[in-house]
């Protein structure tokens, strides 16, 4: 997963409250760190996305496959 591909599936998932979870919310996956720092540290985006998930309890179902463009796009 790309950083920008991290940043459209928060924004699927979560809406304009998913810029506040990943600056605001730290997650003890990511060493103790927010999701925006986890990204700054070079924590990989798929690893990122999925700890998000955890954390917040989005059903498995949604965690794969987000943040991909429509190939008709």
């Amino acid at each position: 997963m790309k950083v920008s591909e991290f940043h459209r599936a928060v924004a699927d998932e979560f809406g304009q409250f998913g810029r506040v979870l990943v600056r605001d919310s730290v997650i003890v996956a990511l060493g103790n760190r927010t999701p925006e720092a986890a990204l700054e540290a070079g924590i990989p985006a798929g690893e990122v996305w999925l700890a998000l998930c955890r954390a917040q309890d989005v059903p498995r179902e949604r965690w794969h496959g987000v943040g991909l463009r429509d190939p008709r796009d």
